[in-house]
């Protein structure tokens, strides 16, 4: 099986001054772990892979939308990702139960590479600030590519030792307007210049947490 390694990246982000319009900071928590405490198994690797609830505070009153990004600023790590992004999307009861035959591809839909520097979880925009939270498990259609190239939230899946992870939410004061199969750097390229607060909370996990 070929390895590739992936160009490091490092998570400067855009909690920078070139990217901030103003100096507010947004109060971000989760009711599922504290700030630099454990995430619970079930928004890991090692459970269903839930993305955590999370809940927003001091949001300026000209905030539009605001995004997420959750990353994992320093990591070393073989990952199996698709080689294509394939959407997430919200899917009603009725058709859950049905099954489909899907013919096999020709084309190898995964690929190993070794991830190092900056790991992107999930990348999420749009989302309406005015219900100031997201609870478990949030889906909408504005879900970008994640470090292995899926659309949609990674559990959290260190190759060793206890890693932090940052789940940061930025207000805009726009809604954006891009594909869902963005990356990272597409979503913090449109971001630039209206981001008006950002803020975060961090979460760890080791795989030994018992």
């Amino acid at each position: 099986m070929r390895l590739f390694t992936l160009a490091v990246v490092i998570c400067i982000g855009i909690a920078t001054s070139s990217f901030i319009k103003g100096t507010k900071s947004l109060t971000v928590t989760s009711s599922a772990f504290a700030n630099n405490a454990p995430i619970p198994v079930k928004y890991t690797c090692k459970g269903p892979e839930f993305s955590p609830p999370l809940e927003f505070d001091n949001i300026p009153p000209e905030t539009k939308s605001l995004a997420i990004i959750v990353e994992e600023p320093n990591t070393t790590t073989s990952i199996r990702r698709q080689k294509v992004c394939v959407p997430e999307k919200p899917v009603a009861k009725s058709k859950r139960a049905k099954r489909t035959t899907a013919k096999k591809s020709a084309i190898p839909l995964y690929e190993t590479v070794q991830v190092q520097g900056c790991f992107t979880h999930w990348i999420i925009w749009n989302i309406d600030p005015s219900s100031k939270f997201i609870p478990e498990n949030f889906i909408n259609d504005n879900q970008g590519v994640n470090s292995l190239n899926e659309c949609k939230y990674k559990g959290m899946c260190p190759s060793d030792g206890t890693h932090n992870y940052h789940f940061k939410v930025y207000a805009l004061d726009t809604k954006l307007n891009i594909s869902s199969k963005s990356d990272r750097a597409a979503l913090e390229k449109v971001m630039e210049g209206h981001v008006l607060a950002w803020g975060e909370v961090v979460g760890t996990f080791n795989k030994n947490y018992k």
